[in-house]
């Protein structure tokens, strides 16, 4: 994984990169689960939010060592 990402010559670190994705993807799935009224089978909405979050950061992170 590497640590920097050179963007039109701005050093932009890759966990900042991640954080954005992980978060696109949380309100994505949020608003999915809000649709289908997936939140009432839920005890604490933020803090599944947050874990959620969590997670797709986790997922992001481990799928980001096979680009290229």
């Amino acid at each position: 994984m590497r640590y920097e990402l050179d963007i039109y010559g701005v050093l932009v670190p890759a966990l900042l990169l991640w954080l954005i994705v992980a978060y696109a993807l949380s309100v994505i799935v949020s608003r999915i689960m809000q649709r289908f009224g997936l939140y009432r089978l839920v005890w604490h909405r933020a803090l599944f939010n947050f874990a959620l979050y969590v997670c797709l950061l986790g997922v992001v992170v481990y799928l980001s060592e096979f680009l290229p």
